[in-house]
């Protein structure tokens, strides 16, 4: 098993060059991820380096690796595993996988769905909520720890947000500890922390609503600048109804308010992941609802957003949305195209100006997304976008 994960850890440094491959020559380049990793997940901290997580290995049991590219530099640092049990963290069903945000100081926060034979082990049953953070020093990661305590039968992905006050906000979706089965008595649950990571408070629902969580369904978390959370996710109630859900804490997660933002009448779990991203025009998240992206501009101040755009071109199989906003206002919207259970499929993006409308900044690249893969993407120093797939 150690001789596996040297070799693994070999071949991702020698293949993690920033090497673009292709793309529009004016504002958008294409970068596979770094050791032939899938899922990545990148962050730029204020002073403009970048944070990568993806993973690493057999996407039933592998490894999240991260690295860092300094500003100004192409290279990437050689690779950290992140999870401290090797092979703990998995890939299936693209939405489970390692989720990464910078809190105070840009510490680096990892949370993701640990496998059944994970440890810590969910004290009630299934699989554990895992998180970890960088250490003080910055050369490692901390044990990783379970998060799950009063509730149980994790499935869909859970998320995480950080601020810059040192507040971080693991969350997820499952039953209660009482195991009431159904996806109508699913909750968004979330542990807080206000020393940075270090410790954090027992979980506890996130909202009263009865709106159920999409069993498959992936979650997305983010923290804007001024210390606000948001959580996105998919309802599921009365079996059919499953809409997604803003929710958004001002007060550092003592209680939270939320919106529904559309409704999808299907029986069966679409297995979705979300996207946000902020810049000078605000915080933008974006989904899919029937096989097609839409993204939409958070009100400030409120849990409510302006009314949803979807991306251009029919639809149809569209999945996985990534957001990125520059420093000039404009948006990217990145998406996938014919992924399914075990298969890959095309990479898409579209360009949005600061006043929301296309521009001519469009592309498709087919066959560029892996199995179980997903695209990330970052908006760089000079107003140019990278995706990462």
């Amino acid at each position: 098993m150690m001789l596996r994960t040297t070799l693994a850890l070999l071949i991702y440094i020698g293949l993690s060059g920033f090497a673009a491959i292709g793309a529009d020559e004016k504002q958008v380049g294409l970068v596979k991820t770094p050791g032939r990793g899938i899922q990545p997940q990148a962050v730029l901290d204020a002073q403009g380096n970048l944070h990568l997580l993806s993973f690493l290995g057999d996407a039933k049991a592998g490894n999240l690796m991260y690295v860092r590219r300094d500003t100004g530099k192409s290279e990437f640092s050689p690779p950290l595993r992140v999870n401290s049990q090797d092979n703990s963290s998995m890939a299936l069903g693209t939405i489970r996988g390692g989720h990464l945000a910078l809190g105070k100081n840009s510490r680096v926060h990892v949370a993701w769905n640990g496998t059944m034979k994970a440890l810590p082990k969910n004290p009630i049953t299934g699989s554990p909520m895992l998180y970890t953070r960088m250490n003080d020093a910055g050369t490692a990661f901390e044990p990783q720890r379970n998060l799950m305590t009063k509730s149980a039968i994790l499935d869909g992905g859970g998320s995480l947000a950080a601020d810059n006050k040192g507040n971080v906000y693991v969350a997820w979706h499952a039953l209660g500890q009482e195991l009431v089965k159904g996806e109508s008595n699913r909750k968004v649950w979330v542990s807080l922390s206000s020393d940075d990571g270090k410790t954090f408070a027992p979980e506890k629902s996130a909202w009263n609503e009865n709106t159920g969580a999409c069993g498959c369904c992936g979650m997305r978390g983010f923290a804007d600048r001024d210390g606000t959370a948001y959580f996105v996710y998919r309802a599921a109630s009365e079996k059919i109804n499953r809409g997604m859900y803003l929710l958004r804490s001002a007060d550092q997660g003592k209680s939270f308010a939320g919106v529904q933002m559309d409704n999808w009448k299907i029986e069966t779990c679409p297995m979705s992941s979300e996207a946000f991203a902020e810049g000078p025009g605000g915080l933008y998240t974006a989904w899919d609802t029937e096989w097609q992206i839409y993204f939409t501009r958070v009100q400030p101040g409120k849990a409510a957003f302006e009314t949803p755009k979807a991306v251009p071109g029919p639809g149809g199989n569209r999945k996985h949305p990534a957001l990125a906003v520059n420093k000039n206002g404009d948006v990217i919207v990145v998406w996938t195209e014919g992924t399914a259970w075990n298969r890959g499929g095309d990479l898409a993006w579209q360009v949005y100006d600061k006043a929301g409308q296309p521009t001519a900044e469009s592309g498709r690249r087919p066959g560029a997304i892996p199995v179980w893969g997903l695209p990330a993407v970052i908006a760089e120093a000079n107003g140019r976008f990278t995706i990462f797939h």
